[in-house]
Formats: structure tokens, sequence, C-alpha cells
């Protein structure tokens, strides 16, 4: 690997180099859950536009409450027509607009029936249950900002605002390559030397709950001419081309010639990783198309894809790219590597000291049994020796991003 291995901050340093936002589209709001805004947005109205009654029960012209004549209704869409006055009391439902003179909304359960027409109110304090017109937001408020993520809240937020639809960043489109001879799809029998093909699946699955989507996925056998036709069909179609496999030194590996072919310029060969070593990154044209090889070994690839193409993936939807990460103690020791850094797959848990990660039982990079139940890749500095339990590390969680329709 020419030129040597690099850190894991320095390879995601390279990638969102290269990363640049795709260009935002008018998306409606029913559309939007998991888009990433590509605009600020400002309310036009005050929210709640009016004042109005934060219960069921009596609008009142006074807070010292007594026997009332009730005078009318105000109910939820069909304000009362006319105010109060001295003495008088109007029947209101919850977010009903209240009447011009109320001081205060008696709840329907701090009453109870007077005379014909009236009713008998407990004395409330000033302006009880009653919301305020821009109570929530003003008018020219900026509400949510560009890079924001649309969930289901800013959904309900747009939607108060009247925004039928909202400027959202693109989705990234995503082609998968997988490659070896050895490869069977899941369903099929084994034969001599063969196993099931379990990276485009996940390659695939990875994409989609990143937010991206995918255009296709291929598999290509250990032959130059077939790889190099794979890659070209795959950077035509796509903003990001995932090759999983073929990126080592081998006799058998075609990636890096078969990019070379093809013109796609390397940023960079090998990291100092532990699962991950010989992942590869690259771009192609002038957009650019995004082109990561993964190695083949099925937790490298997804570890990997985790560490650098999802952030990748992030910029490209107008979000911001680094996810946080947090201090945790380790359950358990770690043996060090003294040349690379490790991401240890493991389940984080929160503690009264702060929080926890407990490390897989199995970290081998072909035992995707290490992946169930993680949450977090724990990264662990190089070194000698042992990283003892209750040392502390940085770990990044892998919660996925909002999946868009």
């Amino acid at each position: 690997m020419p030129g040597g291995l690099i850190s894991i901050d320095e390879a995601r340093e390279r990638v969102l180099a290269a990363a640049r936002p795709l260009p935002s589209e008018a998306v409606p709001l029913a559309a939007a859950l998991g888009r990433v805004l590509a605009e600020d947005v400002a309310s036009a109205e005050d929210l709640p536009p009016f004042d109005s009654s934060a219960m069921d029960g009596f609008a009142v012209a006074s807070a010292e409450g007594g026997e009332l004549e009730v005078v009318g209704e105000s109910r939820a869409g069909a304000p009362a027509l006319r105010g109060l006055a001295a003495g008088q009391a109007i029947a209101i439902s919850t977010g009903a607009m209240v009447p011009e003179g109320t001081a205060a909304v008696v709840p329907v359960e701090r009453t109870r029936p007077g005379a014909a027409g009236r009713v008998v109110a407990e004395e409330v304090r000033h302006a009880a249950n009653v919301r305020r017109a821009g109570e929530d937001v003003r008018s020219g408020q900026v509400v949510l900002r560009a890079g924001t993520a649309v969930g289901p809240a800013e959904i309900a937020m747009l939607a108060s605002l009247g925004r039928a639809e909202v400027r959202c960043g693109g989705v990234p489109r995503v082609a998968v390559v997988v490659t070896g001879d050895e490869l069977v799809d899941p369903g099929r029998p084994l034969g001599p030397g063969q196993i099931r093909d379990s990276n485009a699946p996940a390659l695939a699955a990875l994409a989609t709950a990143a937010g991206a989507r995918v255009t296709g996925a291929r598999r290509v056998g250990d032959d130059f001419a077939r790889t190099v036709e794979a890659l070209r069909a795959a950077i035509a179609e796509a903003d990001v081309v995932c090759v999983s496999g073929g990126v080592s030194v081998g006799e058998h590996d075609h990636v890096k010639p078969a990019l070379a072919e093809l013109g796609v310029e390397e940023r960079f060969w090998g990291v100092a990783l532990k699962p991950g070593k010989p992942t590869w990154f690259g771009a192609a044209g002038a957009g650019p198309t995004l082109v990561f090889g993964l190695p083949g070994n099925p937790v490298s690839t997804m570890v990997t894809f985790e560490l650098f193409a999802h952030p990748a993936l992030r910029a490209l939807r107008g979000a911001e790219p680094s996810r946080t990460r947090v201090r945790a103690r380790l359950e358990a020791p770690i043996r060090l590597n003294p040349r690379r850094e490790q991401a240890v797959r493991c389940r984080l848990t929160a503690a009264e000291d702060g929080w926890r990660a407990t490390p897989a039982a199995a970290q081998g990079s072909h035992q995707i049994s290490s992946m169930l139940g993680a949450d977090a890749l724990a990264l662990v500095p190089r070194g000698e020796g042992e990283l003892a339990a209750g040392a502390l590390v940085d770990a990044e969680p892998l919660a996925r991003d909002t999946v868009h329709p």
C-alpha cells in the first residue's frame, strides 16, 4: 500500500472533502419524512394564531367566580359571536377561541349548575387556562434550520406552519457491486468451496437505512473484464458506488486495476484499522461519483461502510456528516494492536457514572454474529499490551438515520 496506512480520522476527512451536497428539491410534506431540510423554515404567523382555551369549561369576564349567566358557546372551529361582560360566562371547548373580554377559563370540573341558564364557577387566577397567540411560535421566527433531519415532530411543525411542501436535500443513489467466484445467492444450495453472499444484502440495507436509494446490486466473478464492465455501469447510474471484495493485492483481486482502467482517481488505499485495512476510496468524474472499495469479509464490509460511506451519504443529503461520539468505560479488557486502530463492536448501556461499552464476544472480521446487537463501535487506539476494563474509549453509536419512504 504505497504511502503507508492512514488513520480513521484522516480517511474520513478525505472522504468528506469529496462529498458535495446534492442539489435540493421541493418535496411534498407527506414524502418528507427522513429527508434533510435544505432551507431555513420561518413562520409566517403566530402559533397558535389566536388566544384559545386550554380546557373544556367556561370563559369568564372575572377570575373571581360566583354565579354567572351563560350567554353563549365557543367551540373549536366555531367561535362565539359575542364578547363577555361582567357577570357572564360562555361555555368553551379545548382549543376554541376565547371571546373578547375573557379574564380566565374555569375548568368544567370546577363549576356546578346554578339557576336556569346560569353556572356557579369557582375562583381562579387571572388568565388561567388561556393559551396566548404566539405562545408557541412568533410570526417571523425561524423554527427549523437547514440540515435538520425531518422526523415526526418536524412534520407536525411544518404542517402547523401551513407548509404543503418543503425544500430538502437530494437522495443519494447507491450502486452495490460484490466480487468473488465463491458467492451464491441466499436460498441456493452451496457447492464445494462456496459461501452465500451476505455483503450485497447488507450493503443495500445499510445504504437504505442511511437515507439512500439503492439503484441495484451486481455480483461479478473474479474476472478483470467483467469487473470493469460492472463498475462502469455502477458508476454511470449512482452518486456512490460500494464495492465489496477484490481491493487487496491477490492475483484475483481486480477492483483496483479495473477502477484505474475507468479513470477513477484514487484518494487513499489502506487504513490503519482493524478490521478494514485494505479499504480504498476514490472519485470519478466532475460530480463526482464517490467509489468505496470495501474489504470482502462481511464484518469488515459493514464496519468500513459505517465509518466512511455513511458519513459521505449524510453529507450528500445535506446533513451534518459526523455522528456524535461518546466516552464510554469498557466492561471487558481489549488487547491492543501495535500498528492499527480497532473498531470494536460493542453494546452501549447507560450507568450512573456514564456510558458503558460491552464488547461482543466474537470480533473476527468474518463473524457476522459480532454485529448482532451491536449498537456502537468502540474506537480503540493502537498501542502495546492491553486496555483494561474500566478504561475510557471513544464510541461511535450506530443509530440509523430515518429511512425515507
